[in-house]
């Protein structure tokens, strides 16, 4: 009895201890979803790309990273508003519209809270269209069947803002579909639209893939309406998609364009943005193999350029611990 005793106070003991290590233990484990955009756009590879980086040291930092595929630019930065998601990629434009609250940001007011982590790619406004509808510029659209992408893209709050600037709005199409970038280049070659516009570093297969299957064509998109956007707009930058990146496109493609950026919010801890940020950066050659959209980044660009909202402190004491910023 006194054997069986011990032994059972023994176990209650053991119980008793494994109830408090278990907490500590799974306090050790932070688990960080990042939003990203359409599985096949450059958003969720690049993504990809910063979580492999930080979960390959998880071991010594505690941080699991996760990717999420969602509706992109306004949808992460809406969700990470609403405590749902702890980073997110956002367009330099609508991360700018969402600090100051405008736009699509009017109703909800400024979004003061939200903080930059860093940049990446630039992001050309890019217009697809097929090679049937022998569509040369923006004025060829009227009345066509276009796909103008989901509510909450950044592409579309950029079209939109091209449009106001010329006193027009999406009554402009003949139709104005709102598929999600995974479904509009399979749209477009099956003859269901007429052509598509997609902010999107390059090359991409989201571009690569109606120009292979169905010889759609790139549209220069310029004009006296795209340089009033530019100028007024600090966020925006003229840009040239090169000839030749993909099939069946062998000229420039003049356009215009904002940054892909990394945005987060003052309730993500100091320590987890710092840790990310410092996993990047430290890895950082592997981690612009990881896609060609990040092959030319650089640091020193990737702290300041396209940031619409102030650093987030995390990345802010690391990047003066090395010395990007001052």
């Amino acid at each position: 009895m006194k054997l069986m005793k011990r032994i059972s106070l023994a176990v209650g003991a053991l119980a008793m201890a494994s109830a408090f290590v278990a907490p500590s233990a799974s306090a050790a484990q932070q688990f960080v979803s990042i939003g990203t955009g359409g599985v096949t756009g450059v958003y969720y590879a690049a993504g990809g790309a910063i979580c492999r980086i930080v979960n390959k040291d998880r071991a010594a930092h505690g941080i699991r990273c996760s990717v999420e595929s969602t509706g992109a630019s306004v949808f992460n930065v809406n969700t990470i508003r609403a405590g749902e998601l702890d980073l997110g990629f956002a367009q330099s434009d609508v991360a700018y519209n969402a600090y100051n609250g405008l736009e699509n940001f009017k109703d909800a007011g400024a979004f003061k809270e939200l903080r930059s982590v860093f940049s990446l790619h630039p992001e050309p406004l890019t217009i697809v269209t097929r090679k049937e509808a022998n569509i040369k510029g923006f004025d060829d659209l009227k009345g066509k069947r276009f796909n103008v992408g989901n509510p909450g893209s950044g592409s579309r709050a950029s079209l939109e803002q091209y449009l106001a600037e010329r006193g027009l709005d999406l009554s402009f199409f003949g139709l104005a579909s709102e598929l999600r970038s995974d479904e509009h280049g399979t749209a477009l070659c099956d003859g269901k639209i007429d052509g598509f516009i997609f902010g999107v570093g390059h090359p991409s297969a989201n571009i690569q893939d109606p120009t292979t299957t169905c010889g759609a064509k790139l549209m220069p998109f310029t004009g006296e309406a795209v340089d009033k956007v530019v100028a007024k707009y600090p966020y925006y930058a003229k840009v040239v998609i090169p000839g030749g990146l993909y099939q069946n496109n062998p000229d420039d493609t003049p356009t215009y364009g904002v940054l892909a950026t990394v945005v987060a919010s003052t309730k993500t801890p100091d320590d987890v943005v710092y840790q990310i940020v410092k996993s990047v950066f430290e890895n950082f050659e592997d981690f612009k193999k990881l896609h060609p959209a990040l092959a030319h980044l650089k640091k020193e660009e990737m702290v300041k350029n396209g940031l619409s909202a102030p650093l987030h402190p995390g990345a802010e004491k690391y990047y003066k611990e090395v010395g990007l910023i001052k």
